[in-house]
């Protein structure tokens, strides 16, 4: 019988695989490394799809997993044109734009994997949520320039999810909603969630606080004069203000339980910095709550730093007037991923059509 849903999840250095059943079980779960030889043979994250492929099929091969129990394929959804959230059936055109997409991305390869697995065994292949979700209302879009628009890219995928598992608990839909979930990680995306729609974010690369690994917003004179001081080439650069910032700049870590051990060691700098960073998340979060108008119901604390109840506590304690707020530690891509197709199947929303 068709009852199980195929999740591939590849990413930079490892290809995630799971199965779920409809009712959102997961049975089964793998990840395969790659090291950086193996990548290194080549050209492009484009032309890894076959061997990634291959693996994926050998990993259900040795477990003995028939390919006939499987209802539906998805895949991680990759860096694409800006659109709608929600669940996209692989269609050609989203096949042609993740093998063009301007960034290079492992997660590029989510759809196209299954797609091809998909069409083996003539079923549905997806993907969701990926990165470049757009909502934004015309309002959020413009900057203090003309010409540079801000951008939305966040981590669509967890904030989702959890927004959904919130609005389960409760027994409501997501689109009677007003939340604030903020996606606590190596990246911190903080989304305020209008009736469903995620009407704006801070580009958890460009702006917004910082977090273990991004710089956030930065002073714009300051980082001009670094642009051209000769110390960076432009790659060097986007690479420090992506991976080499936050936590990672002032502490040389970019693991929160490092730090703590710092504090915990006496190190007042450490912990300076680390208040920083929670009073920068809950700022975010207050100006969120404007976007709002102040009519929200929960604010939901997401993400691997969440795990943390000293951060959390510190950030319950400046955001805690604004509205009561759930904790979900963690993130979750293959369940989330399952459960986007689950709603699909069940009904609960239709699979839209790329374009």
């Amino acid at each position: 019988m068709k009852e199980n849903i195929l999740v591939i999840n590849p990413g930079s250095t490892s290809t995630k695989i799971a199965i779920f059943n409809q009712e959102g079980k997961e049975n089964f779960k793998e990840s395969v490394s790659h090291s950086t030889e193996e990548i290194s043979q080549f050209h492009s994250i484009i032309d890894q799809a076959p061997e990634r492929k291959k693996i994926v099929l050998r990993v259900l091969k040795k477990h003995n997993i028939n390919l006939s129990s499987f209802k539906a394929v998805i895949g991680r959804g990759g860096i694409l044109k800006p659109l709608e959230a929600g669940t996209y059936t692989v269609n050609n055109k989203l096949i042609e734009d993740l093998k063009n997409s301007p960034r290079e991305h492992a997660s590029n390869l989510g759809g196209i994997i299954a797609r091809e697995i998909a069409e083996e065994i003539d079923v549905p292949a997806y993907i969701a949520d990926p990165v470049s979700v757009d909502e934004f209302t015309d309002i959020a879009r413009i900057s203090g320039i003309k010409g540079i628009e801000r951008e939305s890219l966040l981590h669509v995928l967890n904030i989702r999810a959890n927004a959904f598992r919130y609005a389960q608990e409760q027994g409501k839909k997501l689109e009677e909603l007003n939340l604030i979930v903020a996606h606590l990680g190596g990246g911190i995306s903080i989304a305020p969630i209008e009736k469903g729609k995620i009407v704006d974010v801070n580009n958890a690369n460009d702006g917004g606080p910082f977090s273990p690994e991004r710089t956030g917003a930065l002073p714009n004179k300051a980082l001009i004069h670094l642009c051209y001081s000769g110390k960076y080439s432009e790659k060097e650069l986007i690479k420090y203000i992506t991976h080499q910032g936050g936590l990672v700049s002032h502490l040389g870590t970019n693991d929160v339980r490092e730090v703590v051990k710092k504090m915990e060691q006496g190190n007042d700098y450490a912990k300076l910095v680390f208040e920083a960073m929670c009073y920068q998340i809950a700022k975010e979060i207050g100006a969120m709550a404007t976007v709002l108008k102040g009519k929200i119901e929960a604010i939901v604390l997401t993400g691997g730093i969440a795990h943390n109840e000293i951060l959390v506590n510190k950030i319950k304690d400046r955001t805690g007037w604004i509205a009561p707020i759930v904790v979900y530690p963690g993130e979750e891509e293959m369940k989330a991923l399952a459960q986007a197709v689950i709603r699909v199947l069940n009904g609960v929303e239709k699979a839209k059509i790329y374009s």
